[in-house]
């Protein structure tokens, strides 16, 4: 099963697209996560609300509200272009609308985990001195590990077959923002393009597939290292 160069470039750009999204989001979303496990304040049932959106919202309204905010003509696109910054009809605008759509499993992996952490080992490391950020970053941050590297996982497994608000956002231009799964939309449209999708389809759901089992493996690996460091 050879995959042409055309497809190749699709699958490239799918994982480049995926593995950026991931990356950027993954700060935010340990902050938004931390914020949600720990802190007590008023509004936190609508940031919770606004965090896990895009998963209820129709994928295409997500990327219309995208080229409404970061289009050139948007709120903050005339901006980000004059400082060099262009996220329409741009593979680093495909990365942002995979990272918008994978950022509530993200966050809600993280915020589980961080959950269930004992607040008394938090506790303790206060009473020894240390300041909020040490206990975050030598207790919580650490005991999460396990959620974050499902929350990576799943993020990417997600960024990776993100269509909808991809395709809204910034098209699907060859070599550039066509994707795997907007490759496999457009060689459907095509009558002789079919053996092609079946190809990138199978190739999609193995890849998947094997994220998902590594996610698993790795998280009951780091549970399993940190139930016995602790």
């Amino acid at each position: 099963m050879g995959f042409s160069e055309e497809e190749w470039t699709a699958i490239r750009l799918s994982i480049e697209v995926a593995a950026l999204a991931v990356a950027v989001s993954l700060p935010f979303g340990i902050l938004v996560a931390y914020v949600l496990a720990r802190g007590r304040f008023y509004g936190k049932a609508v940031l919770s609300a606004i965090v896990a959106l895009p998963l209820i919202l129709p994928p295409v309204v997500t990327g219309y509200l995208l080229l409404m905010t970061f289009g050139r003509k948007g709120l903050f696109g005339g901006f980000l272009e004059s400082i060099g910054i262009v996220l329409s009809f741009r593979w680093t605008g495909a990365a942002v609308a995979a990272a918008v759509m994978g950022f509530p499993l993200l966050v809600q992996a993280i915020q589980l985990s961080m959950e269930a952490i004992d607040k008394r080992l938090e506790s303790a490391a206060g009473t020894l001195g240390a300041n909020r950020f040490m206990v975050f970053l030598t207790v919580t941050l650490p005991l999460s590990l396990p959620g974050i590297i499902a929350g990576v996982v799943t993020s990417f497994a997600r960024a990776l077959g993100e269509f909808g608000a991809t395709i809204t956002f910034v098209s699907a231009i060859p070599g550039e923002t066509q994707t795997l799964a907007s490759a496999i939309h457009s060689l459907l449209q095509d009558p002789d393009g079919e053996p092609m999708a079946l190809r990138l389809t199978f190739f999609s759901v193995a890849i998947s597939f094997a994220a998902i089992l590594l996610a698993g493996s790795v998280s009951r690996f780091a549970a399993r290292r940190l139930g016995a460091a602790s």
